[in-house]
């Protein structure tokens, strides 16, 4: 068997469309002839796929240097992200044209009114325009996700269409882009009480979220713990509280009917979220604006014979000196000073989780594994084949993310309590504390004491999350075992030995080492299937039906915390939420990642045009082989949800199968 070299395109950006042999194999298996090819093309790979630790706004966070070309987003892809970008700049231009007719938006009405309804005009065009391009390529966007998976086409088309397809959509991504900002940031919604309906009818043409008519109550704030954005901070207390947190027996007992303080710890009933980590975050401002950010501690309670969470006392800083506990109350003169110290909590929860649980150990951890992947396994490398499809669009949408989401003057910027520094610093510390193998399902629940036979029955995120692991964990290991026979197979393979060597080392992947077994290589790769889909899923999704809302869950305080619980009222706790103008902002910029979902998982395709189907290898496609197990397999977790779903209080789709992408691609 030989081995074509990969040819470079005539730029030198990237090399032509690599697919996976149909008969993958080990280095130390091939001749030296094919040892050679095999170096060559790793060779030209690796001028394409270069590492750099200098980009601005991630300092010292391992990334390629530049996306190639084969990295760049599908037409199927772009013709999904501009049909939801223009839902949102719709419903963006209708907020101002109604901030127009409130006198909101300074003295030259006329001409604002007459720039928003010409860019009404202008989405309609780029509407047309791009469906016109998905219509030439055969772009399904309809139906069963199953059945009619986006980018499926019946009809070649040649390269300089496709080129000149791509770049008219990359204007309109950028044009939808532009519209989308939000200038009028001292201006929009002046005129307009602020009020919780005022947030609603932000969504003036979109759905309004179920979580805008919900997220007061306290079985809610309980819930987003479990089943929210974060699910991934909630812990065990243990037999004892923290020093620093001192709650009382009585003030325990006048919250849980019939429970004690000290009955609740001796059956490890108590769960808190403490949001130490956050201490890296400076204070940021906007305009002439302060921004608060805040390290709560938050406790929970597994009543006795129950299942679920319910909230038991907020502390909203570390120091008990400087901050008292406060409880969920009835009474109104503590009401709404239990409602601010939530707020507090679900503004560090917003920015735990972007800058930490999505960001970090989501994105820039992937990347890391897709330019080690490219750079040192060959394309006829069966581990090659079986990662490369969970990388597709991850550098393309990392670098937008380094170069305008966390930026300075970008969303991050705007919208969350740190400096635009000091929040790429959480981002960059959280991503080079990542532990891999710490943060593999089983592993983390454990260390966190929110296992399955813990006192928190109610856990939809980890139930679900355990059934796609084990799911995606199987179909490792039969895949694995298809190519390596024994231990000793992946001791010998010298490509996987430079990989792990990478990963170790200028990837700063920690706790990483040598691989020597096939039990700990499947593990590896199921992590980070699991990590590119459905971990990414789980925290990316629900952007758009929770944290668009930004009452529920937004990156910042107004107003200073309370230091007592007394005496508070609603227009206090009010002018603690962001300005509307930011809340629009923050909805534009969540409605979007929360709202592209581009090939499902176990939709294994190239991303280049038509798109064919990714393995080649008979082994793994027979009617008989891994691939099929696992579609079948993933059916069966998909129904599962589902009927879970239907028993839930509040369902939990984020881990359905068919609503979990195969990359990171948005």
């Amino acid at each position: 068997m030989s081995y074509p070299m990969p040819q470079l395109e005539p730029s030198g950006a990237a090399p032509a469309v690599p697919m996976p042999s149909a008969s993958p194999t080990l280095p130390q298996d091939d001749t030296p002839a094919q040892q050679a090819a095999r170096a060559a093309q790793l060779a030209a790979t690796q001028s394409v796929y270069t590492w750099t630790t200098d980009v601005p706004t991630l300092p010292g966070v391992p990334l390629a240097t530049t996306v190639p070309k084969n990295d760049e987003p599908t037409i199927a892809w772009f013709v999904i992200l501009i049909g939801v970008g223009l839902g949102i700049v719709r419903n963006a231009l209708t907020v101002k044209l109604a901030g127009v007719d409130a006198g909101e938006l300074g003295s030259e009405l006329d001409s604002s009114r007459a720039t928003y309804e010409a860019a009404l005009t202008e989405c309609d065009a780029i509407e047309a325009s791009t469906a016109k391009v998905a219509a030439e390529h055969g772009v399904h966007t309809g139906g069963n996700i199953f059945e009619h998976i986006v980018g499926d086409v019946e009809n070649a088309v040649a390269a300089a269409e496709r080129d000149a397809h791509i770049a008219l959509l990359k204007g309109y991504k950028e044009r939808l882009e532009d519209l989308m900002k939000v200038e009028e940031a001292t201006s929009l919604g002046s005129k307009t009480p602020r009020s919780v309906e005022a947030y609603r009818a932000l969504f003036a043409t979109l759905p309004v979220p179920g979580v805008s008519y919900m997220f007061q109550d306290d079985a809610e704030f309980a819930r987003l713990r479990v089943q929210g954005p974060n699910c991934m901070l909630i812990a065990a207390a243990g037999d004892a509280l923290p020093a620093n947190f001192p709650l009382s027996g009585a003030q325990y007992a006048a919250v849980v009917n019939g429970d004690t303080l000290a009955a609740a710890l001796a059956d490890r009933r108590l769960f808190m979220l403490d949001y130490k980590p956050l201490e890296v975050l400076d204070p940021g401002t906007y305009g002439s604006l302060a921004k608060y950010a805040w390290q709560p501690m938050a406790l929970f309670a597994v009543p006795p014979g129950g299942s679920s969470a319910v909230p038991v006392a907020i502390q909203c800083g570390q120091d008990p000196a400087d901050w008292p506990i406060f409880t969920p109350s009835p009474t109104f003169d503590k009401l709404w000073g239990w409602e601010m110290a939530k707020f507090i909590v679900q503004v560090a929860d917003g920015n735990y989780h972007e800058l930490f649980a999505h960001l970090a150990r989501t994105h820039l951890v992937i990347e890391a594994f897709a330019v080690a992947t490219h750079r040192h396994l060959a394309e006829v490398h069966p581990v090659w084949a079986l990662l490369v499809p969970h990388f597709e669009g991850t550098l393309f949408i990392n670098e937008q993310a380094a170069t305008s989401l966390i930026a300075a003057d970008g969303p991050i910027d705007h919208i969350f309590a740190g400096s635009i520094a000091s929040s790429q610093l959480a981002a960059v510390d959280a991503r080079l504390a990542f532990d891999f193998y710490g943060k593999m399902p089983h592993a983390d629940f454990a260390e966190r004491g929110v296992g399955v036979d813990s006192a928190l029955a109610d856990y939809p995120y980890r139930d679900d999350a355990l059934l796609v692991w084990d799911a995606i964990h199987e179909w490792a290991r039969q895949y694995i075992d298809l190519y390596y026979a024994h231990d000793a197979d992946v001791v010998a393979d010298t490509e996987l030995a430079a990989w792990a060597a990478c990963l170790a080392g200028e990837a700063k992947i920690k706790g990483f080492g040598p691989v020597t077994t096939r039990a700990r290589l499947v593990e590896i790769c199921a992590m980070v299937i699991f990590t590119a889909s459905a971990q990414h899923a789980a925290v990316n999704f629900p952007q758009k039906d929770i944290m668009a809302f930004s009452p529920a869950v937004t990156g910042a305080g107004w107003q200073a915390a309370p230091n007592g619980q007394r005496g508070h009222d609603k227009a206090g706790w009010l002018a603690m939420m962001p300005p509307m103008a930011l809340a629009l902002e923050q909805l534009n910029v969540l409605e979007l990642l929360g709202s592209v979902h581009y090939r499902p998982l176990g939709d294994y395709r190239s991303n280049a045009f038509p798109y064919p189907l990714w393995f080649q290898d008979p082994r793994v496609t027979g009617a008989e082989g891994p691939l099929a197990w696992f579609k079948a397999a993933l059916a069966g977790v998909e129904a599962e949800i589902v009927a879970r779903n239907s028993e839930r209080m509040q369902p939990y789709p984020y881990l359905q199968p068919s609503l979990i992408p195969t990359s990171i691609n948005i």
